[in-house]
């Protein structure tokens, strides 16, 4: 009977603890960040409905093939989001990838140098 009451006392406060302590975010609660002076109304409201959501198709910067971003394998270079038909293309560009976007400033306009938007 000692061990069930030692375990009851040990039970209720760890579910305090996840409650209210300090795994409170592990249970959902204190999502809310402007509660906790963490960030501003006006920054919550202008990230809340927004999505990501990729291009249908793309062409493998590697190869030049058309594939569809659905099957392709992504990686991600300098902030963006590149598609490839295949393991092998992505391996080649995650090894060189300013080899395979000299030519891509078109694409990625954030990429060209400062100097240039004089």
């Amino acid at each position: 009977m000692n061990e069930l009451v030692y375990f009851m006392l040990w039970a209720g406060i760890i579910f305090l603890m996840m409650r209210f302590g300090c795994g409170a975010h592990v249970m959902g609660h204190g999502r809310d960040k402007a509660k906790h002076g963490e960030g501003t109304p006006k920054e919550q409201a202008t990230t809340e409905g927004l999505r990501w959501t990729p291009p249908v198709d793309d062409v493998d910067p590697v190869c030049g093939k058309t594939v569809s971003t659905e099957t392709a394998k992504p990686s991600v270079h300098d902030g963006h989001v590149y598609y490839f038909c295949s393991r092998d293309c992505r391996e080649r560009f995650e090894a060189a990838p300013t080899q395979y976007l000299a030519g891509d400033e078109t694409k990625h306009p954030s990429a060209q140098p400062e100097n240039e938007h004089a």
